[in-house]
């Protein structure tokens, strides 16, 4: 049955009324996860807006809030069933831009509702490796704990481990990460592509306290 001309233009436009209704939510809840807004946050969930709508990077308005640092719209987000796993255009996902960052508070509560522990970013890695870069000791301790595999290798065959010596300054926080990660079964002879273990980094680096914990 064919609709009448008229009645075809009234249902247009209210599927491009309701189309339009839903992008202006999205964008208001996006708007108030990055402001940390988690009143707003909760009025705009209980009016309907879409949970997890994206977006033109891609992003959730947890991931928004996550990148903001903005823990009370995170938590509304989360209560309301928001994936911590939902990936971006870049493979960020809440839990491992949490991680990577050292956004503890942010981190536990991903932790504490589904983060995938198995989940890498773009470079094949587990929120571990950047945690352990950046030299995130807490951070690094809470992954261990969650049970995050210390022996994972990224892209470029580096594990926690390799990157904290590679990639960090040998200092104080570096340092106490190693130990962790050997303390928790790291495993020092696993070397980097070009057949490089990370004692071997830590001598070229000058790092003798590194060497010291690689070497027992």
């Amino acid at each position: 049955m064919r609709l009448p001309c008229a009645a075809l233009l009234m249902l247009l436009s209210c599927c491009n009324l309701t189309a339009y209704a839903e992008t202006t939510m999205t964008d208001s809840l996006i708007d108030a996860a990055h402001r940390g807004d988690g009143l707003t946050v909760q009025r705009l969930l209980d009016q309907g807006a879409p949970l997890e709508a994206r977006d033109a990077q891609g992003r959730t308005a947890l991931l928004v809030a996550t990148q903001a640092n903005q823990l009370q719209a995170a938590q509304a987000l989360i209560a309301a069933g928001a994936d911590v796993n939902a990936k971006d255009n870049i493979h960020d996902s809440p839990y491992l831009y949490a991680g990577a960052r050292g956004l503890n508070d942010i981190l536990r509560l991903t932790l504490e509702h589904g983060a995938d522990l198995k989940s890498t970013n773009r470079y094949g890695g587990t929120a571990l490796i950047p945690a352990a870069e950046r030299g995130h000791v807490e951070t690094v301790q809470m992954l261990i704990d969650a049970g995050v595999d210390v022996n994972h290798l990224n892209r470029l065959h580096w594990t926690a481990l390799l990157e904290a010596v590679i990639l960090g300054d040998g200092g104080p926080r570096h340092v106490e990460i190693v130990r962790r990660l050997l303390q928790a079964g790291a495993d020092p002879t696993i070397a980097d592509k070009d057949g490089v273990s990370a004692l071997e980094h830590a001598r070229q680096r000058g790092y003798q306290e590194m060497v010291q914990l690689l070497n027992k």
